[in-house]
């Protein structure tokens, strides 16, 4: 299955003070935020089957956003959202389904049951995955973060006959997982000088072999600005609860599949919270 050739300039970043684009006027668009994992997911899809033509990317400043973005277009206000046929659809995982399955261009679809099921299960994971890494970056992030490179290094070997995490070809769980990794291997490396790919040689050659597809390199963030952003938010999480032990920092309880605004942190939204733990 190979991949469409990836060759556009990247939108301006609508912020409040932009005008929006003329919407529900039958252009279908994915909104999305430069920086976000979840949103990032989509547009590798949108960009591997080859939809730059079909699926119009808009990108929003998530700690400015329009207000017309709420108003107007996705009442949620997170990204990524995609305005097709009249209607606005978000949540990055349903979103990958729904790209592959309403759109033309190669499609995901496995036959394999082993496989599939294997998928479903990566997938289900992969919030888990997303809540354990994250919350690594406020605590004792070397020995935190590790497992979770451990789960994958040994989901690589699951299926021997390639590099991916379904085997030979290139798959949407592969899309699920390479999004967060590739942020944290930039941030863990550039603030702890962890090697996340150390020890665990299927996990270094499945990045790899992602960094040579282009429907993915086109979406990658520049490690300065992710290490910037990441340091911003979760060292100083970390500073607070290592110095001020009346402060809690708890995930909201809404779902992890989305980027919200307050600190804008790639699961969602922190909340501050007093008091004793």
């Amino acid at each position: 299955m190979a991949a469409a050739t990836v060759n556009e300039l990247r939108p301006a970043v609508l912020d409040a003070t932009s005008e929006p684009p003329p919407l529900f006027d039958g252009t279908t668009r994915l909104y999305i935020t430069y920086t976000c994992p979840h949103a990032q997911r989509v547009w590798i899809l949108r960009n591997y089957k080859g939809l730059q033509d079909k699926i119009k990317l808009v990108a929003i400043n998530i700690q400015n956003r329009p207000a017309w973005y709420k108003e107007k277009v996705y009442h949620v206000n997170k990204v990524p959202s995609l305005e097709h046929n009249g209607k606005v659809i978000g949540e990055s995982l349903d979103l990958l389904k729904y790209v592959d399955s309403n759109f033309e261009g190669p499609t995901f679809h496995l036959n394999d049951p082993a496989k599939k099921e294997f998928a479903e299960e990566l997938t289900t994971y992969s919030d888990t995955f997303i809540k354990i890494l994250f919350a690594s970056f406020k605590g004792d992030t070397i020995k935190e973060a590790g497992p979770c490179f451990d789960y994958l290094e040994n989901a690589l070997h699951k299926f021997n006959d390639g590099p991916f995490l379904l085997g030979h070809d290139f798959n949407m769980v592969d899309i699920v997982y390479i999004t967060f990794v590739e942020k944290s291997q930039d941030f863990l490396s550039a603030v702890w000088n962890y090697d996340i790919t150390a020890g665990r040689p299927k996990l270094a050659r499945w990045i790899e072999e992602i960094n040579k597809i282009d429907a993915y390199k086109s979406t990658k963030t520049d490690p300065k600005v992710t290490v910037e952003f990441f340091t911003s938010v979760f060292l100083l999480i970390k500073k607070l609860i290592d110095t001020k032990n009346h402060i809690r920092i708890e995930p909201s309880s809404a779902p992890v599949t989305r980027c919200t605004r307050r600190h804008a942190t790639p699961e969602g939204t922190w909340q501050l919270k007093t008091g004793m733990p």
